[in-house]
């Protein structure tokens, strides 16, 4: 190789972001930013090679008045657009309303089109390649008009939907039995039909280079805190990916910490705990295609607590809730107790069953932490195996699963049976945590409080709940302490933690996130017996004796 070679210069080459797509020059040297403007034939030509021919895209080409009228293109997308009302509302109106057409025609065509002959609620003006893109993979309606240098834009999304049906992850004995749907405006007409107030705000973006996916956020203004609102608006906003396909990518995207398996931001998938949320200030973030919508922020108790509380009496919840975080300690610190009490503090076992567990042991080749491994990786298999299987096989594959091997290790000598009892408690207990996310959390935890159990024993265990408590209390959500109103300590808000006051005595909403609405319940609201309190039954009775 020459020198002469070597020396030649190269090409810059420009680097691209990640997310972002290479610039391209458009067929017929046209940019999609730039206005429209040509002929409708052109218009046509380039629309069809954007979008490769492809046969889903319509386009319905028609003629507004007799000989030498003005031709007009209806474009759409079949599939996510409304069939019915393209053609009852849109071509047969245009069609019908030729006479209407040749009596105006010193005006300009798509004016006409605007004000008289398109009869669909949200008709619109476009001007640029851009806007007509985006709202033709929305699920809009073009109209364009040959020698015009706009487009019309017909609101005519629709196409086939999910219907609403209970949701699956959050079952409740009591309560409205809707849940939201893969359909945007589907959700948020959920969540209007139980806050009907003008300041429940919406506000809509893109994101996504190529999937352009609707993102909603959706907040009550003035109860919610506007600078809780401008962060999450702001992060969104800084978003640069190439596609959102589900609320998950949002949540990655947007939260405080990432080296925590403690999720900062609550996601459901029931539009009356969205509604509960805002009203107490929170903000929700609803994404196209996904009927999980976010809930920001989060905070601790929050995962603990289940929409069922709010529909029963006050003293019933504060017991469940007492049950739930009792719960949650267990699925993590079970393992790692017997680990620790088998290991290193035998003398606090009581002398009977530390015999029992002894005897059990004795035939056991290894020690109680790969016991414990061996049995906690087994459950976690069948229980993956059992969530990817057939719903028809797939609760079969699990309980079988669980019996033969927990009965056959058993017999082969490999466990003891104190410790099938301990991880099939713990799995219970997981189970029974309402959150979805927060149980995951535990499910990763409890493997290193048993390495703490096999290393230290119980001061191993308190050691880990110390560092752990010291986590919590690091952890912010859009600002706000994870651990509140618990730490910081606010005392006005602990009626609604991990004890449930009844819903008069609930005066203030959560201090962190509230604006300036921050009264929810008024005075004199408690319930109180009336000053005579006669028997009812022996007032009717003498009424009745004496009518007789």
């Amino acid at each position: 190789m020459s020198f002469f070679s070597l020396s030649k210069k190269r090409k810059k080459v420009k680097k691209i972001k990640v997310g972002q797509q290479p610039e391209k020059q458009s067929p017929n040297n046209k940019d999609t930013s730039i206005p429209i403007h040509g002929s409708l034939q052109d218009h046509i030509h380039f629309i069809k090679e954007k979008t490769g021919n492809s046969i889903d895209v319509i386009i319905r080409q028609l003629q507004l008045g007799k000989g030498k009228g003005v031709k007009v293109a209806v474009i759409y997308v079949e599939g996510i657009s409304d069939n019915k009302s393209i053609n009852d509302f849109l071509i047969k109106s245009i069609m019908k309303n030729q006479l209407a057409y040749e009596q105006s025609m010193n005006r300009p065509a798509i004016e006409i089109l605007t004000e008289e002959l398109v009869v669909l609620g949200d008709v619109k003006e476009i001007a640029d390649w851009d806007m007509l893109f985006l709202s033709l993979m929305s699920g809009e309606t073009i109209i364009l008009v040959d020698g015009a240098n706009r487009a019309l834009i017909a609101s005519t999304r629709g196409g086939e939907h999910r219907s609403i049906e209970e949701p699956g992850s959050q079952v409740t004995v009591r309560g409205p039995r809707d849940g939201f749907t893969e359909s945007i405006r589907t959700n948020t007409s959920l969540i209007r039909r139980r806050i009907q107030n003008p300041n429940l705000w919406l506000e809509n973006m893109k994101i996504g280079t190529v999937t352009k996916t609707d993102v909603s956020i959706m907040y009550i203004k003035g109860i919610a805190k506007d600078d809780i609102v401008k962060e999450i608006r702001e992060r969104l906003q800084r978003i640069e990916i190439d596609s959102i396909l589900e609320s998950g990518y949002i949540e990655q995207l947007i939260e405080d910490q990432m080296m925590t398996t403690f999720p900062t931001l609550y996601h459901t998938e029931r539009p009356d705990m969205v509604a509960g949320n805002l009203l107490e200030g929170r903000v929700a973030i609803i994404v196209n295609g996904t009927p999980f919508v976010l809930i920001a922020p989060a905070v601790f108790i929050q995962f603990f607590q289940s929409v069922e509380d709010y529909y029963g009496r006050a003293d019933i919840a504060t017991a469940l809730r007492f049950l739930r975080i009792l719960i949650f300690f267990i699925s993590i610190i079970a393992p790692a107790a017997y680990i620790g009490g088998t290991t290193f503090h035998q003398e606090m076992i009581p002398t009977q069953l530390l015999i029992a567990i002894a005897a059990q042991r004795e035939a056991v080749p290894f020690p109680a932490l790969v016991e414990a491994l061996i049995m906690e990786v087994a459950f976690e298999i069948l229980r993956e195996a059992g969530v990817r299987m057939p719903r028809a096989v797939g609760s079969a594959i699990s309980i079988v699963g669980a019996l033969v091997i927990g009965q056959a290790a058993v017999q082969a000598g490999i466990v003891s049976p104190a410790m099938v009892i301990i991880v099939a408690i713990t799995a219970i207990a997981n189970f029974a945590t309402p959150a979805f996310a927060i149980a995951i959390s535990a499910r990763l935890i409890r493997f290193a409080f048993m390495f703490a159990a096999a290393t230290f024993g119980f001061y191993g265990i308190i050691l880990g709940v110390i560092i752990l408590a010291v986590h919590l209390c690091s952890l912010r959500s859009f600002g706000v302490p994870y651990l509140t109103p618990l730490a910081p300590f606010t005392p006005s808000n602990v009626g609604d933690s991990i004890v449930r006051f009844p819903m008069w005595a609930q005066k203030r909403r959560p201090k962190f996130i509230t604006g300036d609405n921050k009264i929810r319940v008024g005075d004199q609201q408690k319930p109180e017996p009336p000053e005579n309190r006669g028997m009812v039954n022996t007032t009717m009775k003498k009424g009745g004796q004496d009518e007789s």
